[in-house]
């Protein structure tokens, strides 16, 4: 799918990786569509990108349905919407409250299967865009924590675990109108979640990263979305993006 002129919704789009891939997409040539809880920040993006920009919350239908219904046709879909809440299984105040745990789930897994449905919805009744009989793709975020997760990150594991594993299945589902699903699983990336870490931190971050040693920059996941949505035969797969980190 040829990138330019064709219409892109990123949810978490105000930060981070979706903020950095809306602006490699808007470069190409593509009309982005801006969804975040924080709607000042995704205006400011917006007003820079020339791009729309509406309050989202992902969980919920009403909030995801009403966005689409006013949208013409999506031809991409990439969801960065998440959270990370570290907490043990059991620490020094008892058992994790599982209200901590549903949290994390509800957003990060829910929360993208709910605009994968909703936005698959939207384009299977779209007009074929290729030779090969493409309507749409759509693209999800999962993490290296979801194969090597860390001590604390329970919630966060499972939910992008899930997140993975949707792939495969969605893909087969959707491939019957031309729906292509993706998904990239990060390494440790330089977004406003790990720039709250200390220096020390982040250095021996860098250095556990066998090669380019440094951590992510979020353009790197900007292009390997451009990439994805530009190369028709990638369907159905976990891309981890990590500079060949394995977390321990």
């Amino acid at each position: 799918m040829d990138i330019k002129e064709k219409t892109v919704l990123i949810t978490g789009s105000a930060s981070g990786l979706g903020a950095a891939t809306a602006r490699e997409l808007s470069k190409r040539g593509a009309k982005i569509i801006l969804l975040d809880k924080n709607i000042s920040q995704a205006e400011k993006i917006a007003a820079e990108i020339h791009a729309k920009a509406f309050e989202c919350d992902v969980t919920s239908e009403n909030s995801v349905k009403n966005i689409i219904s006013q949208c013409g046709e999506i031809h991409a879909a990439i969801n960065c919407a998440g959270i990370i809440h570290g907490a043990r299984i059991v620490g020094k105040n008892g058992a994790m409250p599982l209200d901590d745990f549903s949290r994390v789930i509800q957003i990060n897994l829910i929360g993208t299967f709910n605009v994968l449905r909703l936005v698959a919805e939207k384009m299977s009744t779209q007009k074929i865009l290729n030779e090969v009989g493409e309507r749409g793709v759509i693209i999800n975020t999962a993490s290296i924590a979801a194969f090597e997760g860390q001590l604390g990150q329970i919630a966060y594991s499972a939910s992008k675990g899930g997140v993975a594993a949707m792939t495969l299945p969605a893909a087969r589902e959707l491939s019957k109108f031309g729906i292509r699903v993706m998904t990239i699983a990060p390494g440790v990336m330089q977004t406003p979640m790990v720039s709250g870490m200390t220096e020390e931190v982040q250095k021996q971050l860098s250095a556990d990263v066998p090669f380019p040693k440094q951590l992510g920059d979020s353009k790197n996941y900007g292009e390997l979305c451009a990439h994805i949505i530009e190369n028709n035969y990638l369907n159905g797969s976990v891309i981890r993006l990590d500079g060949a980190l394995r977390l321990r």
